[in-house]
């Protein structure tokens, strides 16, 4: 498009731009914490860090952690294509993913909050996502989607071993494991099985919680009594609290925080969006724009 003083053109060069924005709930104030595009944000147990992809170019993005308010910027990791798993209980050491064209790029990772102690997390049947860990870090949890499969299986990785065990069929994308180390919380992102699942380490079992909750991520409360996850409808965003105990919900979810702003619950395959436990913070990219 010609510029209306003939200095120049627009043109689209077909890069996405964007920017991450970190929400403090009580003092209602916003800052902006990376200048580029992400995606994938997951904050850390006690508050105070984040991890997240920046997607650097085409086929090429980048595993960062910082501090919550942006600063003390770590890469992590670089691939073809990289997603977010979970932080471990002791907030300094972290999952991640990488998907790729080639089978041995469909890989899942742990390491260090720092960039030491990278280990390969060995092979599964199928493309690992999001490594979850159990709160007594011995163990990683993966979803595996496996070919010809259209969901995802549940596999347990003991990392001390040499190979991962399969726990359970088709139950969805694990996103944290409960305080008690017995059950894990899954959601079926689409389909006839959309909602929240629990998954029963013990009984290898998948069970439905909250059939039909269109979500992208579940995580429990700090004192393990409850779990919540966000809902977006007509433009705005509400976080609910779901009350459970031994893998079974008590009574019907209540509202726990109305987000006074909206954000995209996806981007690029990934969460756009990531709240701290206490819901003091929110992390997310309020939009993406094609430059």
């Amino acid at each position: 498009m010609p510029d209306p003083g003939g200095k120049g053109v627009y043109f689209v060069n077909g890069k996405s731009s964007g920017f991450m924005t970190v929400y403090h709930v009580n003092s209602k104030e916003s800052k902006d914490i990376v200048s580029e595009d992400t995606t994938g944000p997951v904050i850390s147990p006690d508050g105070r860090h984040v991890m997240y992809i920046a997607l650097a170019g085409p086929e090429r993005s980048e595993l960062w952690a910082s501090d919550i308010d942006g600063g003390n910027k770590m890469r992590i990791a670089s691939g073809e294509e990289l997603g977010t798993g979970t932080w471990a209980p002791d907030s300094f050491h972290l999952g991640f993913f990488e998907l790729g064209t080639n089978i041995e790029h469909q890989q899942a990772f742990i390491a260090a909050a720092d960039g030491n102690g990278l280990r390969q997390v060995p092979p599964v049947r199928g493309a690992p996502y999001v490594p979850v860990w159990s709160p007594d870090q011995k163990s990683v949890y993966l979803s595996v989607n496996e070919t010809g499969t259209p969901t995802f299986s549940i596999w347990k990785w003991n990392i001390n071993a040499s190979n991962p065990e399969k726990l359970v069929d088709q139950c969805g994308i694990v996103f944290d494991s409960d305080l008690s180390g017995q059950y894990l919380l899954a959601v079926e992102l689409g389909g006839e099985k959309t909602g929240i699942y629990a998954v029963s380490i013990s009984e290898k079992k998948c069970v439905p919680l909250l059939p039909g909750v269109v979500t992208f991520t579940a995580t429990f409360a700090p004192d393990g009594k409850s779990f919540l996850y966000a809902v977006a409808h007509r433009g705005e965003v509400t976080i609910f609290r779901q009350p459970w105990s031994n893998g079974k919900v008590i009574g019907t979810p209540q509202v726990a925080l109305k987000v006074p702003f909206a954000f995209p619950l996806t981007y690029q395959r990934g969460n756009a969006y990531a709240f701290s436990r206490n819901l003091s913070t929110i992390v997310y990219a309020p939009e993406h724009t094609e430059t």
